[in-house]
Formats: structure tokens, sequence, C-alpha cells
């Protein structure tokens, strides 16, 4: 036998072993379940353009000091807002001589910084609050949903600006601000599937085993939950991206010189009479990061949907 069949032998094996209708372990049952996600995100063209975007936002940003020409913070006076297309400076240069091109490289990687941050507080403590507010129900129910509602009741963008003009600007104070205002919606979304699941039969027969509200609630009902909770993460990406824009085009974000796409852009609106490009580049950028995701977002949830009939 050539290494040619062994090699699709195995390969056969392994689409066999990924697409069983009777997974022999919960490990099989899970990459079942992940495999034919992935099935159903190939299929959607839209979908592979968004996952395609934030590919290409997380190399830029990894390999930012190798792509970029320049020193994103190097000021050149004499060559001062010179148009996209100059021999040098491929998107132009800001008003101080600066690579637009350049700090765009190394904007996508506070872009990233903020993201991570957010998605793994927000979401996290969502989650939480929504699955122990469902499962345990009464007061705790109340009080907690209540609270949330309280911060569901203002726009994230002018809590945000409240809670950073308490905190003082900066970075990680807006990482702060943001998170603290994105927690309400999976919450919800996870309140809404535990009352689903608390009264199944599975769950009747663990809690009939012995097992702990705390156990139950960590390792049947979160689980469970998750799918949906990573849905909505992929659709608010672009939300958050542009409340940190926000935040960083007021002055409350990334302080000069870092080079944020909002704050690129607060600068630039001062010449986008004459010197369009810079502001319109990181514009540019923020806009179609947040296609990507949202494009993403929608494919994901196509896939990982239970009752999407696929």
């Amino acid at each position: 036998m050539t290494d040619h069949a062994i090699s699709h032998g195995r390969r056969s094996a392994l689409f066999a072993w990924l697409t069983s209708e009777t997974p022999s372990s919960r490990m099989q049952a899970r990459c079942v379940q992940w495999f034919l996600g992935w099935l159903g995100l190939a299929r959607n063209p839209l979908a592979m353009l968004g996952l395609a975007i934030v590919v290409t936002l997380i190399l830029a940003a990894i390999f930012a000091p190798l792509l970029a020409p320049h020193d994103p913070l190097a000021q050149d006076l004499g060559r001062r807002l010179l148009p996209p297309g100059t021999d040098g400076n491929l998107l132009g240069t800001d008003e101080l001589g600066r690579d637009i091109l350049s700090r765009l490289l190394y904007g996508a990687r506070i872009t990233l910084y903020v993201v991570a941050l957010v998605v793994f507080t927000a979401p996290v403590a969502g989650l939480i609050v929504g699955t122990v507010a469902g499962y345990a129900g009464g007061w705790v129910d109340v009080v907690l949903m209540r609270m949330t509602d309280v911060f569901l009741a203002f726009p994230r963008l002018v809590l945000a600006l409240a809670f950073v003009a308490a905190l003082g600007p900066g970075i990680g104070n807006a990482v702060l601000a943001i998170a603290l205002t994105s927690w309400p919606p999976y919450a919800r979304i996870a309140r809404a599937e535990t009352l689903t699941i608390r009264n199944s039969d599975f769950i009747a027969a663990i809690r009939l085993q012995g097992a702990s509200p705390l156990r139950i609630v960590i390792g049947h009902v979160m689980p469970l939950c998750v799918s949906s909770v990573i849905v909505r993460v992929t659709l608010d990406m672009a939300g958050i991206i542009l409340t940190a824009a926000g935040l960083g085009f007021l002055g409350l974000g990334a302080q000069p010189p870092l080079p944020e796409w909002g704050a690129m852009i607060s600068t630039g609106r001062l010449f986008i009479l004459d010197q369009w490009w810079v502001a319109a580049m990181p514009g540019l950028a923020i806009f179609i990061v947040s296609l990507g995701f949202n494009l993403l977002g929608d494919g994901l949830r196509d896939a990982l949907d239970p009752r999407s009939g696929r």
C-alpha cells in the first residue's frame, strides 16, 4: 500500500470519527459538535470573509514590528501631511509627519488589547450572574436582574464616559469602563438559557445523585450556555471597538502619542477638508474590522445555533 493510500485512509477514518452520529465518549461528542459547526461556518462565504478580516487583524498586530515601514511615533515635520501613494508612505503621513500605515498596524495591537481584556471579563461576569440568577430563582434572581436592568437603562457609551470621567483617562480605565458596561446582555442570555434547562430531566437526575447547586451550575449549566455567549461576544466586538474608538476620540482612552485609531480620527478631523486621509484611513480600518466581526458573528450564530436546522 502506498503512502498516499495510507494518508487517505487516515483522513477518511478521522472524518468518519468527527461525523459519527453515535459518539463513544464526551470528548468525541464535543469534537463532533465543533467540527459540524466549522463545516456550517465554512459553507458561509460572508462568514469566511469576516474570519479572514479578523485573522488579518491578529496577524497585523502580532507582526506589526516587521510589517510597519517606519516607527509609529517618529516625527518628521518635513514630511507632514503627505498624501497616500507617496514614496515611502503608502497611506500618507499625519500632521506631525508620522507614517499612517505604521500607526494603523501598531494601533491594531491596542484594538486587540482592548477586545481581549473585555472578552475575558465582561462575558465571564455576565455568564456567572445569568446562570446563578436563572438557576437560583426567587429573590436572588430578582436582585441580580434588577441590577442588570439598571446597567441596561443607560446607553453603553454614555455609561462608559461616566466611568472613565470618574476613574480618569487612560487605556486601562477605558477597558474597565467598557467591561463594566458590556456584561448585562450576556447575563440576560445566560439567564434565558438557564431557565430553559434547569428543569430538564438530566438536571433532575444530576440533582438526585447528590450534586450541589454550585457543581450543577458550573459543570452542567454554564457549558450549555457558552455557545450562545460566544455568538453574542462575536457580534458585540464591533460595538466594543466603536466604544473604545469613541473614548479615544474624546481623549479619554489611549493617550498621545499612542497610535489608537479613535485618537487618530480625533486629530485628523482638523484636516478633513484638505487632507482627508489623516482621518479617513483610521476610520476605514475601524469600519473594516467592525464589518469583519459582524460577518463572523452572523456566521457563528447560524453554525452554532442548534435550532438553525442544519
